[in-house]
């Protein structure tokens, strides 16, 4: 908080009346107005301060404002859980049965219908089931189903970055998530008609396209309003709506076992978000003073104050924290945008960009890793989907309490090495006996671990960046933790305790590598590059002092 103050004590300092009266039209057109005078000396006089500082002094940290768009932005989160996770249900293999032929060789004690000749088995419940009834995803063509996840979660990690960059620039947070939701509602319910395997799976690329931004854009819009000692909290707990949603998936599931009636009520809630939920949300004040209006942003403001029961005095307005522009004024009014590119640019973000990136790929190899080897545990389908999504929600809390006690930093890392040691443990124990309930504990921990780590590193990235860029440096983390998604089942095939062993150097490593990153807790939640830098610049001389 001391270098935000310094931040706004600096821009303070600047000349104000000339400042001002360079924003103004009339300056700009040329033309003469008595008022604008006293109109340069009425902006002057106002204290300016940053987002943070405002939610801080005047609006509310996380009053009754924040708390309702909180909750309505996140239901967002449900939505990614089931267009996600339904494949789990669409793609599954049926139970099968011998028919009236059986003696051309069926055995109802075979473990795979392979080799059997046509007609003497069937699949219980009808072909229509899933698609792998329903197009023959077995034996020689099984590898079609890990075709399909790859090519969702492939799409994932393109529209990651295609609407973080989007977020980030002229669409703005709520238009993006408008965009993704309303997308995912046409491609899930088209699915559902989906003729042959093959334009099935362009249909799950096109629906992992758009689902790879709903949650980033979701995030950011949720938690940019929240002040800095809260912000924390309310970004681990965004997390819940993600797994309650996978456990509400089972239920809908549940009701609608086959997979084209599935896909369709799996996706009616997102015309339901865009209809009843979107239009009560509010566009990010913090994008809309980085684009240079800061009309909208204080309205923003106004309203989070007046919501929460405080008032905000009229002397004060919003700024930047961008030091550099303190003398140009004009600036002040116009837009400001950043890419990936300027992240590379910059060092100090840059090493930042390359180390999330890494841990958010070996952090998703882990988490996706042993949540297929949970899954394939051979009970019921929908209960056991709906107690995994259950047994994660712990770890979601305990990292909400700890996150504000030890830092972003420390339990990073502390959640990736409990994770891999635990993994670690699971590699050298044998899949028999007893040790196969050990070996079963041992992932049942790391996915605890790493189900928390996966939730700290979202609130940890938005903080490491400023807000011209956050949601491209998310959405690069978002397309890397997307490739670790799909290599994940290709891990898993290797059997055995080879993919214990894989998970926890994956975690292992992935808690080195964030020694490396700062630690962000009770840092200003910069809007610029230039901010940010001169921040870090200024720390860098105090501690040569």
């Amino acid at each position: 908080m001391s270098k935000s103050v310094g931040a706004i004590e600096d821009h303070l300092g600047t000349p104000r009346g000339e400042e001002e009266e360079k924003m103004s039209p009339e300056s700009d057109r040329g033309g003469s107005d008595l008022s604008s005078p006293l109109l340069a000396k009425e902006l002057s006089d106002k204290e300016k301060m940053g987002v943070d500082e405002m939610l801080q002094r005047f609006a509310g940290e996380f009053g009754r404002w924040q708390w309702r768009h909180f909750v309505l932005t996140n239901l967002a989160w449900a939505l990614e859980a089931f267009h996600a996770m339904v494949m789990i249900f669409a793609d599954h293999k049926p139970a099968w049965r011998c028919t009236a032929r059986a003696g051309l060789g069926c055995s109802p004690l075979a473990e795979s219908v392979c080799g059997f000749e046509q007609g003497s088995w069937e699949w219980v419940g009808g072909s229509g089931l899933s698609t792998v009834s329903e197009w023959g995803l077995v034996c020689g063509n099984q590898y079609k189903i890990g075709l399909v996840q790859s090519g969702f979660f492939a799409g994932c990690m393109v529209g990651a970055g295609v609407f973080g960059h989007l977020s980030d620039s002229f669409l703005g947070r709520k238009g993006s998530l408008t965009l993704v939701c309303a997308m995912n509602l046409v491609f899930g319910c088209v699915t559902a008609l989906a003729p042959t395997y093959w334009i099935y799976v362009v249909l799950r690329f096109l629906t992992g396209f758009s689902t790879g931004g709903v949650g980033l854009c979701s995030f950011v819009l949720a938690t940019e309003p929240v002040g800095p000692s809260k912000r924390g909290i309310a970004g681990m707990s965004t997390f819940y709506f993600f797994s309650g949603g996978i456990a509400v998936l089972a239920a809908i599931a549940y009701v609608f076992p086959s997979w084209r009636a599935l896909y369709i009520a799996s996706s009616i809630p997102s015309l339901l978000f865009l209809v009843a939920i979107i239009p009560f949300l509010s566009e990010s004040p913090r994008w809309y003073l980085v684009r240079g209006n800061i009309s909208n942003a204080m309205k923003v403001m106004r309203e989070i104050a007046n919501c929460n029961g405080k008032v905000l005095p009229d002397n004060v307005t919003l700024t930047l924290d961008d030091n550099s522009r303190k003398c140009d004024g004009p600036a002040l009014q116009e837009s400001v945008s950043g890419s990936i590119i300027d992240v590379v640019r910059s060092p100090l973000t840059r090493i930042r960009l390359v180390l999330t990136v890494a841990i958010n790929f070996l952090t998703s190899i882990v988490y996706y890793g042993l949540s297929l080897n949970v899954v394939n545990l051979g009970t019921n389908l929908y209960l056991n989907v709906a107690l995994n999504a259950i047994a994660e929600m712990p770890a979601f809390a305990l990292t909400a309490i700890l996150i504000d006690l030890f830092g972003r930093k420390p339990l990073t890392i502390g959640t990736m090495w409990f994770s891999g040691v635990f993994c670690v443990l699971g590699s050298i124990l044998k899949s028999a006996g007893i040790s196969k309930v050990a070996q079963m504990v041992c992932g049942i921990l790391g996915i605890f671990g790493m189900a928390g780590t996966y939730n700290l590193l979202f609130i940890y990235v938005a903080e490491l960046f400023p807000t011209v860029v956050r949601n491209a440096a998310l959405g690069c983390a978002t397309q890397s933790a997307q490739m670790g998604a799909i290599l994940a089942p290709l891990v898993v095939v290797l059997g055995g305790g080879v993919p214990f062993a894989i998970f926890g150097v994956c975690g292992i490593v992935g808690g080195i590598l964030s020694f490396l990153l700062p630690e962000t807790f009770n840092q200003p939640l910069y809007d610029t590059m230039a901010g940010m830098e001169e921040s870090a610049h200024t720390e860098h001389r105090k501690e040569k002092v």
